[in-house]
């Protein structure tokens, strides 16, 4: 019966638009450029959105596509400056890395997270080349076919993995400074609850998965809130993929999905 109280930069109610949404952003997105680690997720319970916030329509493109466009204008812009971006398209089912830029049908290598250099790296991960906003979106588009979907009854196609969408930058800068970031928009699966959606068998296992994985997430986003001495980062592949983008300097922001 505790009353409890929580702050929001800002609240879009269900007649915003994704222009709205994305101009909240923006200012985000960009810093990347700048050499800022920015991670940007999607939370909520299944069914509640996430996947529209981020991918939108062909007609009324999400986060992704606007954050491409805006990645490459202002990298365009950028005078005196050179500046290289790959791509990666990941998903993590069951509590493993996956590459979903490599065929299902072809065995892809382990990953696993290791660290080089005082970075968090995945050894084996394919890193595209990209140089316009349709690169990444076709590359999206092979991640996507090669996604684990599921229906449940409270979604007809609920994800059943967290798709991460990551953009990695390596700028000179005019005055000849090398900046290394990363910007990773991560589409989560939605936390549920067993009785509700219906699942058994493989789908449960998932559902589990799922659900400790957000459990993770919180830990460390609460540990980093209340500047914890210890940040359990490993706890998760999930956690420990983002480490970099969720401690230092990076900038995190989350969209919380609301349904009734």
């Amino acid at each position: 019966g505790s009353k409890k109280t929580f702050q929001f930069n800002e609240v879009f109610r269900e007649n915003s638009t994704q222009v709205q949404l994305f101009e909240g952003v923006r200012d985000l997105v960009v810093s990347m450029i700048d050499g800022y680690n920015v991670c940007i997720f999607a939370y909520g319970q299944t069914g509640a959105g996430k996947t529209h916030s981020m991918q939108g329509t062909p007609s009324d493109p999400g986060i992704y596509m606007r954050t491409f466009n805006e990645l490459f204008k202002v990298a365009r812009e950028r005078s005196g400056w050179r500046i290289e971006l790959t791509a990666a398209i990941i998903e993590i089912y069951n509590e493993e890395i996956r590459d979903l830029l490599v065929p299902p049908d072809k065995k892809a290598p382990k990953l696993q997270v290791r660290q080089e250099k005082g970075r968090n790296v995945v050894p084996g991960l394919t890193l595209q080349p990209v140089s316009t906003p349709e690169d990444v979106d076709n590359l999206l588009s092979t991640g996507q076919q090669h996604r684990t979907v599921a229906c449940t009854d409270m979604n007809a196609h609920s994800s059943r993995s967290h798709l991460m969408v990551q953009i990695h930058g390596s700028m000179n800068t005019s005055e000849g400074k090398e900046l290394k970031s990363v910007i990773t928009l991560v589409d989560l699966a939605g936390s549920e609850r067993l009785a509700k959606s219906g699942v058994s068998g493989d789908r449960a296992k998932e559902a589990i998965a799922i659900n400790k994985s957000l459990s993770a997430l919180g830990d460390v986003i609460n540990s980093r809130a209340t500047k914890g001495a210890h940040t359990p980062f490993r706890n998760s592949p999930l956690t420990h993929m983002l480490q970099d983008s969720l401690s230092g300097d990076s900038k995190t922001l989350m969209l919380l999905q609301m349904n009734p």
